[in-house]
């Protein structure tokens, strides 16, 4: 593997020049204006007899302004500006003629172009020459340690239904990001494409930032304003497929099947019903390399979540295939090598000339060293997806009865990963949330979220149950569970129902497709407690880090008690997760503890229980292999619908810490 990557390296520094000069093909393939006002094209079309431009510059002559021919399928124009001017104005539509080799012309989009946009009386979309003026005055915040990543749809973000703004993420979500101590925002479905309903992945047009929410000048403001709260923002990015759409896609741009996807069976993925790139060619490569240094130089995004790992690393697409972790599974003639050196040449494109940004693998099959440095024959990423926790999650709560909850099992999902690799945890992000599955809360929770979140309702067993489990199984997620932490949006607070994006089936309806922040600005409204509940939970990984430091030393996982604790970054968690016995005098490792951030405190919609007040000490009575170790004094069970809790404290000699679920 590393032989192949190190083949394409040395072709691309021998035939064009370098891996910079050849990943800046973005400012010189497409249409780009020149210093002296003209106007520059060039396309790649190996299956064209002829290209042509025309536009609203020269009234739509389809024949007016052809393209010279070059080696290697590339066709090029220089248009001369007029009177110092560009000739083709910023704002005016245009499109490239393919004469294709059976004789017919093809108007297409450029695969380059920047920004499309699709009037409403009108099926696909229209490619819109965009070059205006650029500034931008905050700087990109230095790579963090510890990231809490805050999963993000712009269209989504807003109570109301309809498609909601750049504009609106900016001045509305962002400060709310900031709020609740998330330093990282991935930005989901900003690839422009043309149905909604994809959540983004089935993209037409690579190098355009999404029109429905806005200009690209409005994602850049965006991605500026967070910038100046300290916030990093990450794109998700797809170049696993490609949307069919040949009008306004990339799908046989030229009129052949095989432009920059493989022809014929290999070149459709069976369940996705989109196009598979061709990762072997050389122009495929250059496309999507390029394609990854815009998003960074031209938005300034600080790095990528990849998706569709899994389907790029196996011929299979992990269509029908489970992965057990033998490594047969990992080696052989069924793994993409292409596509795994792509990837390769993509982690060391960004980590050589962007050094600062992040990529993140989302990859269910746990190939070996994905997150291992290329140097040493590794993927390149920093981090991967802890997939396998989700799903856990939702087996444990579907499935599984409150007594029978099994805690080696939990801790061993949440401590199973590869040694020396990141992960990034999670609960719960926007798979879950999507129609036909139900969020956490909601399969916790259910129908008497309809009814009984009102403060001024009985607090029910159902909700009590719910709203203290939520908190539990989210902290030992953030605190157990990998090097990072990520949340989709609106899960931090229990959102109630799922996300359904208008389509045919649910009359084209926007009622699903939106976020209701303002549930949490309800004092009536227990949703209040979960987001206030997030919110410190981030604050308090803020202050001690947890996520960067080694992984936690899990000292106690008690079957018949229920009872998990660990050791991490100073701190002791505990979590008794039984359904209805409490402890008196519970011994447990530690030197000293306080109360710093009370679950059962009424702004968390506990039971205020404990005195804030109290210091408890540890004696030197060895236990768990630790010398040291305290009687906590209570450890409440679920008496009455009242459920158990998780805290954590400090083990060092400064003022003590205790976090009470």
């Amino acid at each position: 593997r590393y032989s192949l990557f190190y083949n394409h390296l040395k072709n691309i520094e021998e035939s064009e020049g370098g891996l910079d000069k050849f990943t800046k093909s973005y400012k010189t393939f497409g249409v780009n204006q020149l210093a002296d006002g003209g106007i520059y094209c060039k396309e790649w079309a190996p299956g064209a007899e002829a290209v042509f431009l025309a536009g609203d510059f020269n009234g739509w002559n389809p024949f007016s302004h052809p393209y010279k021919k070059l080696e290697y399928g590339k066709w090029e124009l220089l248009i001369p500006p007029e009177d110092g001017q560009s000739p083709v104005p910023h704002g005016s539509k245009l499109k490239v003629v393919i004469r294709a080799q059976n004789g017919a012309l093809l108007y297409r989009i450029s695969p380059w172009a920047r920004y499309v946009v699709r009037d409403e009386d009108k099926v696909n979309y229209d490619w819109v020459h965009w070059n205006p003026p650029q500034s931008y005055i905050n700087p990109s915040p230095k790579r963090l340690k510890s990231l809490r990543i805050y999963e993000s749809h712009v269209g989504i973000a807003s109570p109301e239904g309809k498609v909601a703004s750049y504009k609106n993420f900016t001045y509305n979500v962002l400060p709310r990001i900031k709020d609740l101590g998330y330093n990282c925002v991935q930005l989901m479905a900003i690839m422009e494409h043309a149905y909604y309903a994809s959540f983004g992945y089935q993209v037409t047009s690579f190098f355009a930032a999404s029109s429905r929410y806005g200009t690209p000048d409005d994602l850049k403001e965006m991605i500026d304003v967070a910038h100046s709260m300290g916030i990093t923002v990450l794109l998700d990015v797809v170049h696993s497929h490609a949307s069919k759409n040949s009008e306004d896609g990339l799908n046989q741009f030229d009129g052949t099947d095989s432009c920059f996807f493989h022809s014929g069976y290999r070149g459709t993925h069976q369940l996705w019903d989109s196009r598979l790139f061709d990762y072997a060619n050389w122009e495929v490569l250059r496309f999507l390399l390029s394609n990854l240094r815009m998003w960074i130089e031209d938005y300034r995004f600080d790095g990528f979540r990849f998706d569709g790992v899994t389907s790029m690393l196996y011929h299979h697409h992990g269509i029908g295939t489970g992965f057990s972790g033998d490594y047969n599974e990992y080696f052989g003639l069924h793994v993409d090598e292409d596509a795994l050196c792509y990837l390769m040449l993509a982690n060391h494109m960004i980590n050589t000339l962007h050094p600062e940004c992040i990529t993140i693998a989302e990859d269910v099959s746990g190939m070996p060293a994905l997150c291992r440095p290329v140097a040493e024959g590794g993927g390149g990423f920093d981090y991967r997806l802890a997939m396998a926790i989700p799903d856990k999650w939702i087996q444990i709560i579907k499935e599984l009865k409150d007594e029978d909850w099994n805690m080696g099992n939990i801790v061993h999902t949440l401590t199973n990963r590869r040694y020396e690799e990141k992960y990034i945890a999670y609960a719960e992000s926007h798979d879950q949330a999507l129609v036909g599955d139900k969020t956490l809360a909601f399969h916790l929770m259910d129908a008497e979220m309809y009814t009984n979140m009102s403060v001024l309702m009985p607090l029910t067993p159902v909700i009590d149950r719910g709203i203290q489990l939520h908190k539990m199984i989210r902290l030992i997620t953030h605190a157990l569970g990998g090097e990072s932490y990520l949340n989709f949006m609106g899960n931090e607070f229990g959102h109630p129902e799922w996300l359904d994006f208008p389509r045919i089936g649910n009359n084209e309806s926007y009622h699903y497709a939106r976020r209701q922040f303002n549930l949490t600005e309800d004092d009536l409204l227990r949703y209040k407690f979960l987001n206030a509940f997030d919110r410190d939970m981030n604050k308090l990984e803020e202050r001690f880090g947890w996520l960067a430091s080694p992984q936690a030393y899990v000292s106690e996982k008690h079957e018949a008690n229920k009872v998990i604790a660990f050791e991490r970054a100073g701190l002791i968690f505990i979590f008794n997760f039984h359904p209805y016995q409490s402890y008196v005098d519970y011994r447990v490792v530690a030197f000293k503890y306080k109360i710093l951030l009370d679950s059962d405190a009424g702004e968390y919609g506990g039971h205020q229980r404990l005195d804030h007040n109290t210091e408890y000490f540890s004696e030197e009575f060895p236990h768990n292999y630790r010398p040291n170790s305290i009687m906590v004094s209570k450890l409440f069970g679920r008496l009455f619908g009242v459920f158990l809790h998780a805290w954590v404290h400090c083990y060092t000699l400064t003022p003590a810490n205790k976090l009470h679920l």
